[in-house]
């Protein structure tokens, strides 16, 4: 049986037992199956609660969950799949478009009018799904036929459109407390079906400490955490895995894909993407692209990037880039994701291919650098506009040639102190 061990506590020695090939991670097997094993967020869920009475009556409305990772979203969708009499369907935004999203209501029509029996729809990251995306499901919520739940770890007030917001309860879920945490770890060690119950294991607590400290409230990071650790650790002569605080750093480290969309990673990868563009790798460049993509990243803010990329690296080098750009991010609003990274990736290696040109931004640097040190300079009379008599008096405007009318004329349009200034340079 896996024990948390301290310094006064030994126990006999036991046999250790090997991962089979295959087997579902830690993290899935101790997935909470109903409300009795869920841990935090009572406020919402403990017993006689809102969403506890809503899920033990079978009522549940259409609703949303915002909180961040590894805080139950997902698990409370579940739970509500194996208790209630609906028809149940969980997709994830990031994999379906338009096309399965209407598959999936025609199938909760024909059930509805068939059957009078109502389909649950599970949308996991609901976010990305643009604005034409979630407005599919507006008239089937308003009449019942489908039961929306949406999961997203953004501001649902800013990400999901207004009318179906209105339509939808919103739940906000915390990141779990380290007394949260512990308790997992705990049932993953003792559990001998689903957890580690039937290995012996010995975490010290500098370790558990640490495993604690690294999940940073995501219920999934300790028990990945383990088995790394445990994949990483060989088992003494009496079958004892000793997991020590070097071991549990090693595997918390080593054992996942990083990508916080919040953190250092995330700048990363992004700073790789534009870097790998502006010195034309155009395949490092779809590399990093994928990276953002199978991680989750917004593609809204991959395209934003690019856009500023466009006139930032390549400016009027190739005017076209910006158009190139600004069309990539009207697509992925209007297409959405999945499909939408197929202008992500056109765009990113037109981008990466085309001649450069900082020329633009440079100059900018330069003339707000003029601008810090000189404020407020006066504009030359021959510059402002003189719509009054009195203007027209004080001189405004007089001596001004327009240049259509003459061509040849050249005229001073800096300030006084700043004539022959040179900010563009081709």
């Amino acid at each position: 049986m896996a024990t948390l061990f301290t310094k006064e506590n030994k126990q006999s020695p036991v046999v250790g037992l090997s991962f089979t090939t295959g087997q579902r991670p830690l993290a899935d097997r101790m997935r909470p199956k109903d409300l009795s094993e869920f841990v935090g967020q009572a406020r919402i869920v403990g017993k006689d609660k809102i969403l506890w009475r809503l899920i033990e009556k079978d009522q549940v409305p259409s609703m949303i969950f915002w909180g961040p990772p590894g805080c139950g979203k997902t698990t409370l969708a579940r739970i509500i799949a194996q208790k209630t009499k609906a028809d149940f369907t969980e997709v994830r935004a990031i994999e379906k478009g338009v096309g399965d999203i209407k598959k999936i209501i025609a199938e909760a029509k024909s059930q509805f009018r068939a059957y009078q029996k109502r389909t649950i729809l599970f949308v996991d990251e609901i976010h990305r799904f643009n604005k034409a995306q979630q407005a599919i499901f507006l008239p089937f919520v308003e009449e019942g036929t489908l039961i929306l739940i949406g999961a997203t770890t953004e501001n649902p007030s800013f990400e999901i459109i207004s009318p179906l917001l209105s339509r939808c309860r919103v739940f906000v879920l915390e990141s779990l407390s380290p007394g949260d945490i512990g308790l997992i770890i705990k049932r993953a060690l003792t559990d001998k079906e689903r957890g580690l119950g039937k290995l012996k294991i010995k975490i010290s607590p500098p370790g558990l400490n640490l495993l604690i400290e690294f999940s940073n409230g995501d219920a999934r990071c300790p028990l990945n955490g383990l088995e790394v650790a445990i994949k990483m650790s060989r088992p003494d002569k009496y079958g004892v895995y000793h997991l020590t605080r070097d071991i549990i750093a090693q595997a918390m480290r080593q054992g996942f894909l990083i990508y916080d969309k919040s953190g250092e990673e995330h700048y990363n990868v992004i700073s790789a993407f534009i870097k790998s563009m502006r010195g034309s790798d155009a395949d490092a460049a779809l590399y990093w692209l994928a990276r953002m993509i199978e991680a989750g990243e917004d593609p809204r803010f991959v395209a934003r990037r690019m856009v500023i990329f466009a006139s930032e690296d390549i400016g009027n080098a190739c005017p076209q880039a910006l158009s190139v750009a600004t069309a990539a991010a009207q697509a992925v609003e209007f297409v959405g994701m999945p499909e939408a990274q197929i202008n992500l990736a056109q765009a990113a290696t037109y981008l990466a291919t085309a001649p450069k040109s900082n020329a633009s931004y440079k100059g900018l640097l330069a003339a707000k650098e003029d601008v810090k040190k000189t404020l407020n300079l006066p504009v030359p009379l021959h510059l402002r506009n003189a719509p009054t008599q009195l203007t027209k008096e004080l001189g405004y405007g007089k001596d001004y040639k327009y240049p259509h009318d003459n061509p040849e004329t050249k005229q001073e349009y800096l300030p006084e102190k700043l004539r022959g200034r040179k900010y563009y340079k081709k």
